[in-house]
């Protein structure tokens, strides 16, 4: 299968069920949700939703409402991480930040309602309650003070003063920042899926390494892009280099970072043979994390 046609279609087909839970009004909130959630965006946290399922024997159609739960939390991240008491970002994708296009407080705002009707839509999701349960736990710890919003405290805290650190310290909590703040939300939305196609304790297993090793290779790529690749093409301005941010190419270099990921991807892969063919569309996929340009 094209991978990029896959994507394609994937996309289109998330975005069609995202705008069937968002709010339609005229209203300043509303209209501050619908420019968060399709200002662009590669979709890939729902898209490893669905293939958690579709891998584990499940019914996509059944997993797409808890695939958009999903991608409402990462928007909702992505809201907040812009703001100006965090990264102060003008620009996502290429597109004023919703704190630009609207104003800070509507930014906040958006982001909270955004994550609390991720829960809503978790829990009316089409499956046994033990399940709803248990998928609503998975987001929330990934989410929570144990997931993104730890990581996202780590990568203020850390930020100008990993410096006085010394190394072993700075990668223990750069590794800390990076799975909690990129791969956590991976990890769960492929185990989400799995949850809702009711997959063993080896297929979850594999599930979560693999989650793992793609979230951790997709940050390191993404700080390696910050300075490699053209600001236009990334869609945003400054860099974690300017602001002293603590990176892989920070602490290792970027051909040793390089190298990291690649390794990642390929432990990554490994750990998905057991579901034989049916693994392709997650191999291919870690491939795309190490390869893309944005």
């Amino acid at each position: 299968m094209n991978l990029k046609q896959y994507l394609t279609g994937q996309t289109n087909t998330i975005n069609k069920a995202l705008h069937k839970y968002l709010p339609h009004d005229n209203s300043r909130i509303a209209r501050s949700m619908r420019y968060s959630i399709f200002a662009g965006g590669k979709r890939l946290r729902p898209i490893l939703v669905l293939e958690g399922t579709k891998i584990c024997g499940g019914s996509i159609k059944r997993a797409m409402p808890a695939a958009c739960a999903v991608e409402f939390v990462h928007t909702y991240s992505l809201i907040h991480d812009d703001l100006p008491s965090m990264d102060n970002d003008d620009l996502r994708r290429g597109m004023p930040t919703s704190h630009k296009k609207f104003d800070e407080a509507t930014a906040i705002l958006t982001g909270d309602a955004l994550l609390t009707d991720a829960f809503r839509i978790l829990a009316r999701t089409n499956a046994e309650p033990e399940t709803i349960v248990k998928i609503i736990d998975m987001l929330a710890v990934a989410s929570g003070y144990k997931g993104m919003i730890g990581g996202q405290v780590k990568d203020t805290l850390e930020a100008g003063n990993w410096k006085n650190e010394s190394k072993k310290q700075a990668i223990n909590n750069l590794i800390y920042m990076h799975e909690t703040k990129t791969a956590a939300l991976i990890v769960s939305s492929l185990l989400i899926g799995a949850s809702l196609s009711k997959a063993d304790k080896q297929d979850m297993n594999a599930l979560r390494d693999y989650g793992r090793c793609i979230g951790l290779a997709f940050q390191i790529c993404d700080d390696v892009l910050d300075i490699t690749a053209d600001k236009k093409t990334l869609g945003k301005k400054g860099s974690d280099l300017k602001n002293n941010k603590l990176t892989y190419p920070a602490l290792f270099g970027l051909e040793r970072s390089r190298e990291m990921a690649a390794k990642l991807v390929l432990k990554a892969k490994i750990r998905i043979k057991l579901f034989g063919k049916k693994s392709k569309i997650l191999e291919q996929l870690a491939d795309y994390i190490v390869e893309r340009k944005y």
